[in-house]
């Protein structure tokens, strides 16, 4: 049942599309969405790999971020539009038009993301704990399961209340990250240059810009995108849609551009502080003790809070999303708190017994190896007028789309041969 908040915040989205409120005012009911899908691309995941490649190979792989994150905005756009004029969410729509075989391939591979993603937020955010009060990675993950869990229930309260606490979550995040590079001094010009100029100096540095890219465009978000739209606001006519879609692309540009600034901001800070004296780093722990004598306890700390802000939002809307994969593909669902538990056990497994950067790292190559099935077939429903009717993709959107893809599917390649030689 939804909350007096989120029925009011449904009816001033219904004045803002029949014009009677304007600018911000109009904007703000219908945000969130956007924002919700954005934390996947602030997770501890991207922590890890902006760590090691601003440690590793300074300010060179920035516009390796920069363009991951504009075929984000993008792919984001689609997802959210594929249900705002459908009123399906990807999944279902996967198994309306695909053959059984196909549909049953991509809810497995699309689990597996899902458990790949979960590990690396879990416990990334349950790695912040354990170093902010000192305890156990044991106790650290407990105490993130729990937060998870009471975060996840506000969702039935409506969307609204829920929407609120990933909204603070990402602002601490970004005001966290983003006073970081302040406090690092970072070599603005250099950054400036590497953001715009590509360089790949051996093979070293393409394994850690596919990881970038599997970091950043997440599989489970695109699924979660529709999810999200397809029945947030209902439109009841063509003249609505363009209206929820020119707000939807709005907050989709807003979002990003935000996750955007945060990734640059982790990869310039490690650049500036890491590079030289403490080069290669991987290890989010490592990092942590070697910006204590760097920038100083306060910075040290607010790392922490921005990684424990990070894992726990990334988690809760991690879950989220595999509700959606699962429902989406295969017809039925199981009760939250059981896909929670059984997403949580890989992560006590690891914490017990692999080392837990390692498997952070390989979790967001997992991702970068999955991404391309959602890819493709987000590109290939919204352009079928079959599915999408006159709102069918545009051909200068459906070419930046293609060459996005087929931009992954080459990293993959290269990516598996380096890993069979």
């Amino acid at each position: 049942m939804s909350s007096a908040t989120t029925l009011q915040t449904e009816l001033a989205a219904r004045d803002a599309l029949d014009g009677r409120r304007k600018g911000v005012v109009a904007f703000l009911p219908l945000a969130g969405p956007a924002i919700m899908a954005s934390v996947g691309y602030m997770d501890p995941g991207n922590f890890a790999t902006n760590i090691q490649a601003g440690s590793t190979y300074g300010y060179q792989l920035l516009w390796v971020v920069l363009l991951a994150n504009l075929g984000a905005m993008l792919f984001q756009a689609m997802s959210a539009k594929v249900g705002i004029v459908t009123r399906h969410n990807l999944a279902e729509l996967c198994r309306q038009q695909f053959s059984r075989r196909i549909v049953v391939s991509m809810w497995v591979a699309s689990e597996v993301a899902a458990m790949a993603t979960d590990l690396a937020e879990f416990l990334g955010g349950a790695l912040g704990i354990s170093l902010l009060f000192h305890l156990s990675l044991l106790c650290g993950l407990s105490i993130t399961a729990v937060v998870t869990f009471a975060v996840l229930q506000l969702d039935k309260r409506g969307f609204r209340p829920l929407e609120r606490v990933i909204t603070a979550l990402v602002g601490v995040v970004g005001l966290s990250c983003l006073c970081e590079v302040v406090f690092a001094s970072p070599d603005w010009h250099a950054a400036l240059f590497h953001t715009v100029v590509p360089q790949l100096h051996d093979r070293s540095a393409l394994t850690l810009a596919a990881g970038i890219i599997g970091a950043t465009i997440m599989p489970h978000t695109l699924y979660l995108h529709s999810g999200l739209t397809q029945n947030r606001m209902p439109a009841r006519n063509d003249r609505e849609r363009r209206g929820l879609l020119r707000f939807s692309n709005k907050e989709v540009v807003i979002a990003l551009s935000f996750a955007g600034l945060v990734n640059l901001a982790m990869v310039m800070m490690s650049a500036s502080v890491f590079s030289k004296s403490a080069p290669g780093i991987a290890d989010i722990s490592v990092a942590y003790h070697a910006l204590v004598p760097a920038l100083g306890v306060g910075a040290a700390g607010m790392f922490l809070v921005a990684l424990i802000a990070s894992g726990i939002s990334s988690s809760v809307i991690g879950t989220m999303a595999g509700q959606v994969i699962m429902q989406g593909f295969v017809g039925f669902s199981i009760p939250i708190w059981v896909r929670r538990v059984i997403t949580m056990a890989p992560a006590f497994v690891v914490a017990l017994s692999c080392n837990t950067m390692t498997a952070m790292l390989l979790s967001q190559v997992v991702l970068s190896f999955v991404l391309p099935l959602p890819m493709i077939a987000l590109l290939v429903l919204s352009s079928r007028k079959s599915v999408m009717g006159n709102f069918v993709t545009g051909k200068g959107t459906a070419f930046a789309a293609v060459l996005t893809t087929v931009l992954v599917v080459l990293l993959n390649v290269v990516l598996i041969r380096q890993m069979l030689s």
